[in-house]
């Protein structure tokens, strides 16, 4: 696409005359294995957001939610996350198969702050730790087994900028409901009365109790 006007950066040196080197603190801040601060918060953290890219460079990014220490933590480098049943388009899996490399970056509901970590990841179907991860009867049918390479802790700036976590500045209704998008775009033959009743309560009930 032409733009008119539009300057880009192409190379790093371009990139640094803009933006300079960073702090000390910032550049040296990753580390390779979890510190006592990073187990307390994955401990308190219910929600992830997972990217990963193929071996031609496709991206994914997928939100993984559980309850509060849903990331099982199998040593210093190794941490694990159990998949439940969604969509069976298991994207960022697919990537996984061809490039193992993953980004991960940890929310705690409020805290402006993030844990990320970055490492190399495996799909397992099977393991000893499968039965710690049942919630609500559902044991997962798979698990993404991660080795730390690097992890650090982020600031708040973006959340800040955002507002994110201030309710004042929420408005869901910005957008059509689930219902209509789903109606719009991925399920045009369907009445919007039934799509309704899908996504209603009975869709919460039943995210545990769904397997692939």
């Amino acid at each position: 696409m032409e733009i008119p006007g539009l300057v880009e950066i192409t190379t790093q040196e371009e990139l640094r005359e803009i933006v300079p080197q960073p702090l000390a603190a910032a550049a040296g801040k990753a580390r390779k294995e979890l510190h006592d601060l990073d187990r307390e918060w994955l401990a308190a953290s219910p929600f992830c957001l997972v990217a990963t890219s193929a071996e031609d460079g496709t991206c994914d990014v997928s939100p993984k939610g559980d309850p509060a220490g849903f990331t099982k933590i199998l040593d210093a480098r190794t941490i694990a996350i159990p998949e439940r049943a969604g969509n069976r388009r298991v994207d960022g899996f697919t990537n996984i198969l061809s490039n193992p490399h993953v980004g991960l970056i940890y929310f705690l509901p409020g805290r402006g702050d993030t844990l990320r970590i970055n490492g190399r990841a495996r799909i397992v179907r099977e393991a000893p730790f499968f039965d710690e991860m049942i919630v609500k009867g559902n044991r997962p049918q798979l698990a993404l087994l991660v080795e730390i390479e690097e992890i650090f802790h982020h600031c708040s700036k973006a959340f800040l900028r955002s507002q994110l976590w201030k309710p004042e500045t929420w408005n869901p209704d910005a957008m059509p409901s689930r219902p209509r998008i789903s109606k719009a775009l991925e399920r045009p033959d369907e009445e919007l009365a039934t799509l309704e009743e899908y996504y209603g309560q009975a869709y919460e009930d039943k995210i545990y109790k769904v397997k692939y």
